[in-house]
């Protein structure tokens, strides 16, 4: 059987206050539960800005995704122009919403931009603040702690790992990859289980070599596979917003095919209830097609833990 997990990514307040309750009926329209991972604290997308000059490929992405159009002029002007509006603090019912839905919840960072843009030069200190602030806020509004976490833009350090592990978070998701394990920064090992997203995102291969969304759906189809799980990463800001209707066609496609769909969570449950069967590999510096700069990715699987 091919199965398939639905990691939501949430970045942004449009992301957030358009794009989850928009996402939220089309997976209630469909019976389909995903797992939602939402940015806790300001939306600095206008910061952004700057890598224009730091991340090679970033302004032909900006120009062939159509980001005024994919993210809204408003949102990109947040923390420079505009005052950068707290994300979750804006709607806490809505986070709410999304967990009595059925749907998995987990932290996306505090500022996206900020860990995305900074964290491979952030001391282990630096990190921890920035996710207990996450974690205040998502504890404030659900009552409860978030008991897993997926790194902003896949940026992964051993300094973050230290301290995502001091929160005693059941699994991770963030490097892409092409299946669970346990990761490695040169000889030290983290007992935390990452599960990668294994799939490439809308975002990066739209306008690729002239692709299309409707490209996009075709090769998502194409590479599942019987026997496996893969992760396929949404942004509630395009899957949600402007290509809601190419990714509701999606679902149709994959439901028709008899497609499983997982939760993140779930599927790391049975996993660390044989810990001894995940690999674990090396976290490499790497490059996606489609997507600037360098992102966190899995290298060769080695021994079990």
């Amino acid at each position: 059987m091919k199965r398939l997990a639905i990691k939501v990514d949430v970045d942004t307040l449009a992301g957030y206050q358009e794009g989850v309750p928009a996402l939220l009926a089309l997976f209630q329209e469909r019976g389909l539960r995903a797992s939602f991972f939402v940015a806790m604290g300001p939306d600095n997308s206008g910061q952004a800005i700057w890598r224009l000059f730091t991340r090679k490929g970033f302004l032909p992405k900006m120009l062939r995704t159509r980001a005024p159009r994919l993210y809204g002029l408003k949102t990109l002007t947040y923390g420079t122009l505009l005052p950068a509006p707290l994300i979750v603090v804006s709607e806490p019912g809505l986070l709410r919403q999304v967990g009595a839905a059925g749907h998995e919840l987990g932290i996306h960072g505090y500022d996206h931009v900020h860990w995305q843009d900074h964290l491979a030069r952030l001391p282990q200190e630096a990190v921890q603040v920035e996710i207990l602030r996450a974690q205040k806020i998502f504890t404030k509004v659900m009552g409860y702690g978030a008991t897993a976490f997926a790194a902003p833009g896949w940026q992964c350090t051993a300094a973050s790992l230290a301290a995502l592990m001091t929160e005693n978070f059941s699994y991770v998701s963030n490097t892409r990859g092409y299946g669970p394990y346990f990761p490695r920064f040169g000889r030290r090992l983290f007992p935390i289980l990452e599960i990668p997203t294994t799939l490439p995102t809308m975002d990066e291969l739209l306008g690729l070599n002239g692709r299309t969304a409707r490209d996009f759906n075709q090769e998502i189809y194409s590479r599942l596979l019987p026997g496996q799980v893969e992760v396929l990463t949404v942004h509630a800001e395009v899957e949600g917003r402007v290509y809601r209707e190419d990714f509701a066609r999606l679902l149709d496609q994959l439901q028709t095919d008899g497609i499983e769909f997982r939760r993140l969570g779930d599927w790391a449950q049975e996993l660390l209830a044989a810990p001894q069967a995940v690999p674990t590999a090396p976290v490499q510096e790497g490059t996606l097609p489609g997507r600037a700069g360098t992102v966190a990715c899995q290298g060769p699987s080695e021994s079990q833990i």
